[in-house]
């Protein structure tokens, strides 16, 4: 496939691996991972005021009722200013953590043959292969995503595909982070003033998914992007750097700030639909990969989300006569089926989401979109 053209369903298959396509020496970067426009000055200027760093939250102090209320207070902060923070003492099992660490690396490990047998499909989100981006453009990245929960979505070919190791190592993992997330949204409805058993009914037993990136080293990394720049579509997102790359970087107060490696730390950060739930006073963060010239970046991302049949919007219990609802009610199988859809950029579609001058509703129509 010559540079000069743009991915397509079509010809994917020659871009279908960036993990084989950069087994030949690569000098230069094929035309469809070129994202210049997406290489902004960064706009952050370490000798001015600074603006801080990610926050750090100690679960141990959340669980615990001396440090409690202090550590809510800073959670509060976190949620309200950052949309993300870094989670430390989690709780997490370290041979879970490792042992899944382990599962990752070696399913990218795989020959290409044996990855293809989980190969996402044109009309599917699930499988192993690239997204292709408006215009034909792909990010700097190999991935696999899969939806977890609840357990009669999955799909079936995908789980039975995966090698048994990874399998076993990906249940274990996510019961692991179904607690802790489950805890986590516990301690934010607690902040909020929202209902615990409100949260335990839209969460529990929701929607969830993972996704397991590569990101491979590029020759000319400044011309690139891991994954474009987004907000996530979901209550929280919970990520794992599993060898301890940075590349993740936030966008706040209009610059990029890059968010430093944590050793044994989990990045946690809000999602479209709590800002959603919380009426705009929690922020979904935009956020981006950049990649480097010397080092492969791993990661695994557990994304939780409402009951499909939930419905999303402003929790009542917020809104007043001087806070009204600004964002639209829909039901979240809707608005995945919308998501997935739509050619996104940034938080566009969250914009989406949000209550215009003179609309005479606020629930958002569905009727055009599928899971």
């Amino acid at each position: 496939m010559a540079d000069s053209e743009a991915a397509t369903p079509e010809n994917l298959d020659s871009f279908f691996s960036l993990q084989e396509l950069i087994k030949d020496p690569m000098v230069s970067v094929p035309k469809p991972y070129l994202r210049p426009e997406l290489q902004t000055p960064n706009t952050f200027d370490a000798t001015a005021a600074p603006v801080g760093s990610v926050p750090t939250i100690d679960f141990s102090m959340l669980v615990s009722m001396e440090s409690k209320e202090l550590e809510l207070e800073k959670l509060h902060i976190a949620c309200k200013e950052w949309g993300f923070f870094q989670l430390v003492n989690h709780g997490v099992s370290s041979s879970v953590m490792d042992m899944m660490k382990q599962a990752l690396e070696d399913f990218y490990d795989l020959p290409l043959e044996e990855k293809m047998k989980c190969q996402r499909k044109p009309d599917e989100a699930e499988g192993y292969g690239a997204v292709i981006r408006t215009g034909g453009k792909l990010d700097w990245d190999d991935r696999f995503y899969i939806q977890t929960n609840p357990l009669n979505r999955r799909n079936q070919r995908l789980f039975s595909e995966l090698p048994s190791s990874l399998r076993n190592n990906l249940e274990s993992y996510i019961l692991e982070m179904q607690k802790l997330a489950m805890k986590l949204l516990g301690f934010i409805a607690e902040v909020l003033n929202i209902g615990l058993q409100e949260i335990k009914e839209m969460f529990d037993d929701g929607m969830q998914s993972v996704r397991m990136t590569y990101y491979p080293p590029c020759p000319q990394p400044e011309l690139v992007v891991g994954v474009t720049p987004h907000s996530d579509a979901t209550g929280i997102t919970i990520l794992n750097q599993i060898n301890g790359v940075d590349g993740l970087e936030i966008k706040k107060d209009g610059a990029w700030i890059p968010i430093t490696f944590l050793p044994d730390a989990l990045v946690v950060n809000i999602g479209d639909i709590l800002e959603i739930m919380s009426n705009g006073l929690y922020k979904s963060i935009e956020h981006k990969v950049t990649v480097n010239s010397q080092k492969e970046r791993k990661t695994i991302s557990f994304f939780v989300n409402p009951k499909f049949e939930a419905e999303i919007g402003p929790v009542t219990c917020l809104l007043n006569p001087t806070n009204p609802p600004k964002y639209r009610r829909i039901v979240m199988e809707q608005y995945v089926g919308q998501y997935f859809t739509k050619k996104l950029y940034g938080k566009s579609y969250l914009e989406l989401m949000k209550i215009k001058p003179g609309d005479q509703t606020t629930v958002l129509d569905g009727s055009r979109s599928g899971y």
